[in-house]
C-alpha cells in the first residue's frame, strides 16, 4: 500500500507542475500568428483604396493592392472596403515609390542576362477616422529574383510573374505587421 500512496501523490505533483505550466504559458505572451490583434476594437471595417504608382512599372499598384485585399480577406476578420467612406472604421492607404529591375547573373557562355532582381519599395499607413495613426511604415523594400529563358522560342515575359510572388509577400507581411503590432 505505501508504494500505491507515493504513485498517487507522484501523478498528482506530475498534474499540478503541468497545470502550473499551462497557466504561466498563458500569460507569457504566445499567440498563434493573426491571433494578437493590436488594433482597437472598433475597427470593424477597412478601407483600401488602389495604391498610389509613382513608378512606370506598369499596374503594379494594383498587384500590390489586390494582394493585400486578398490576404485580409483571407486572415482577419474585418471587412474591407475598397474607397474610403464614412462606413470604414480605418483606411490603409500606400504609395509605391520605385519599382526596378537588375542584372543578378549572366550567361558564361553568351554572356546574355539569366537572372534578374527586381526590386520594389513602397509607404504604408492606417489610419482610423480622426486621422490617428494605427501602423506606418515608411519604407518597405521587397525584392524577386527570376530566370531568363534561353529558349527564345519559347520565351515569355517572366517579370509579371515575379512582380505578383513580390506582392503576395509583401501583402503577407504588411498583415501581419499590422496584426501583430510590429
Amino acid at each position: 500500500m505505501k508504494g500505491g500512496g507515493s504513485r498517487n501523490l507522484l501523478f498528482f505533483g506530475l498534474l499540478l507542475l503541468i497545470g502550473l505550466l499551462l497557466l504561466i504559458s498563458e500569460g507569457c505572451g504566445y499567440h498563434t500568428a493573426g491571433h494578437a490583434v493590436q488594433l482597437p476594437e472598433t475597427v470593424k471595417t477597412i478601407a483600401i483604396p488602389a495604391f498610389t504608382n509613382y513608378t512606370t512599372t506598369y499596374r503594379i499598384e494594383q498587384m500590390l493592392t489586390a494582394a493585400v485585399v486578398r490576404e485580409f480577406n483571407l486572415r482577419t476578420h474585418y471587412h474591407v472596403i475598397h474607397e474610403p467612406s464614412d462606413a470604414a472604421d480605418a483606411t490603409l492607404q500606400g504609395s509605391v515609390l520605385s519599382a526596378s529591375a537588375s542584372t543578378l547573373t549572366l550567361d558564361s557562355k553568351t554572356g546574355r542576362v539569366a537572372s534578374v532582381l527586381v526590386t520594389v519599395t513602397m509607404k504604408v499607413s492606417l489610419t482610423d477616422r480622426k486621422g490617428k495613426v494605427l501602423y506606418e511604415n515608411p519604407s518597405y523594400g521587397f525584392r524577386e529574383q527570376y530566370a531568363v529563358s534561353e529558349d527564345l522560342a519559347s520565351f515569355f515575359q517572366e517579370d509579371t510573374p515575379a512582380f505578383r510572388r513580390l506582392s503576395e509577400n509583401f501583402a503577407r507581411t504588411l498583415v501581419s505587421n499590422i496584426l501583430e503590432g510590429f
